[in-house]
C-alpha cells in the first residue's frame, strides 16, 4: 500500500488528507458490495459547511461525524449519486455538473488491465464480441476497481485494488495514479 501524501506544512495537506480519507472510504463501501458493480459517482461536500447551511443535516450524520466536522474544517461527507444512466463512462462524465455546494466528486470504476502486448493484440481485433471475448478469457488480465476523488481546489486522490488482491491491505493509494481520470473528473467541476 502506498500513501504519498504531502508535507505537513504543506497548506494542502489537511485537504489533501481529507481527500484521501474520503476516498478510502469510499473504496472500502465500494468494496463491500463485491465487483462487477457498476460506476458509481460521489459527490464531495465539506461537513462543518454542509452542517453550518443546513443544521438538520446532523440528524442524518452519525455523532462522530458531527463531532469530527467541528475540528476539521476539511473534513468531507460522501453523497451518493443514484439514478445516473448507463452507457459509457465518458457520455456519463459529461453530463455531469456539479453546483457550488459541492466541493469534490469521487468516482468509483471497474477495468480490465491487460500487458502492453496483449493490449495491442486485443486492439488489432477487428471485431468487438472477439475483443471482449479475448479480454474476458486472457489469462495475465487483472480486474482493478479504480475509486478517484478530486477537489475543486486541485487535489486528487485516488485507491487501486485488484480482484487477485482483494484485500484492504494491498489497495495502492497516491495522488497521481490515474492521472485521464483524473482530469476527466475535475471537468465536472467547471
Amino acid at each position: 500500500m502506498s500513501h504519498r501524501l504531502p508535507p505537513h506544512d504543506d497548506p494542502a495537506a489537511p485537504r489533501l488528507a481529507a481527500l484521501a480519507r474520503a476516498v478510502v472510504d469510499t473504496e472500502e463501501h465500494v468494496a463491500a458490495g463485491g465487483w462487477d458493480a457498476p460506476a458509481r459517482v460521489f459527490a464531495l461536500v465539506r461537513t462543518r459547511a454542509a452542517l453550518e447551511a443546513d443544521p438538520d443535516l446532523a440528524d442524518l450524520l452519525d455523532e462522530d461525524t458531527v463531532r469530527a466536522a467541528a475540528h476539521d474544517a476539511e473534513l468531507l461527507t460522501v453523497v451518493e449519486q443514484e439514478d445516473l444512466p448507463g452507457g459509457e463512462l465518458e457520455d456519463l462524465l459529461a453530463q455531469l455538473a456539479w453546483p457550488h455546494t459541492v466541493d469534490g466528486v469521487a468516482l468509483s470504476v471497474e477495468r480490465i488491465m491487460l500487458p502492453p502486448a496483449a493490449q495491442e493484440e486485443a486492439i488489432a481485433l477487428p471485431d468487438a464480441h472477439q475483443r471482449l471475448a479475448f479480454l474476458a478469457e486472457h489469462p495475465d488480465r487483472q480486474d482493478i476497481r479504480m475509486v478517484v476523488g478530486v477537489l475543486r481546489s486541485g487535489e486528487a486522490w485516488c485507491a487501486l485494488r485488484s480482484h487477485s488482491h482483494d484485500s484492504p491491505s494491498d489497495v495502492y493509494q497516491g495522488a497521481d495514479l490515474v492521472p485521464g481520470l483524473i482530469e476527466a473528473l475535475a471537468s465536472t467541476l467547471d
